[in-house]
């Protein structure tokens, strides 16, 4: 009965950390979820219009700053591709870089980007993909339509967005890395994942996504 019992507390001692590891990534996902639709509710938000035209969208709940002699940034979140008329299971990632400024402030950031076409998402799917380096990027115009987006805005491969104390606006995120997180998707979805296939041919959506990929699929 003792060895038995002594077998139980080593079983759940191993499963625990399993799973308080899917709980963060559920939850990440989540808060994707909740950071969109706060995002797309309010008059300057991400313009619906280049959001119809997105291939891919990156969502980084509480992106992290701090400095000690210099200043770093690092935070994870979730990849989504669009598929047809609908959208990809996600994909978790990780960004992390120097301090690009952020000028709305504040040390948790709430961070957007927006892939507008095919040669952006091939660059994402790389090892790791340095923004504004191995591909263009721009801070996103603002509001309901993308009227007031200048051409380099137009041009980009990728559109950064960031929010923070209840600001929103536009930023220039250039020199953070931003790659898949093969651990955090081997959490979520408990083996290991080819991300690749998962964003450009899809497959099972996890409940966790569902109120993320209907917002999207608005859209």
């Amino acid at each position: 009965m003792r060895s038995r019992f002594v077998v139980l507390l080593l079983v759940l001692s191993m499963t625990a950390p399993l799973m308080a590891s899917k709980r963060d990534q559920v939850e990440r996902i989540e808060n994707a979820g909740y950071v969109m639709d706060e995002i797309l509710s309010i008059p300057e938000g991400i313009p619906g219009d280049l959001l119809k035209k997105a291939e891919c969208v990156v969502v980084i709940p509480s992106m992290k700053k701090a400095a000690l002699g210099i200043g770093g940034n690092y935070g994870r979140g979730c990849i989504v591709c669009r598929i047809k008329d609908t959208w990809s299971p996600p994909v978790m990632a990780s960004i992390k870089g120097g301090s690009w400024g952020l000028q709305i402030g504040g040390s948790s950031t709430d961070v957007v980007l927006l892939i507008m076409n095919r040669k952006g998402i091939d660059r994402l799917l790389q090892s790791k993909f340095t923004i504004g380096v191995d591909g263009s990027a721009a801070a996103g115009p603002k509001g309901r339509t993308a009227a007031a987006a200048t051409d380099a805005q137009m041009r980009a491969e990728m559109l950064c967005y960031a929010r923070s104390r209840g600001l929103f606006a536009g930023v220039s995120i250039s020199g953070s890395v931003l790659k898949p997180d093969r651990d955090d998707n081997e959490d979520l979805y408990g083996r290991r994942v080819n991300e690749k296939k998962l964003l450009l041919e899809g497959g099972p959506v996890p409940a966790s996504a569902k109120d993320l990929i209907q917002l999207l699929s608005k859209y």
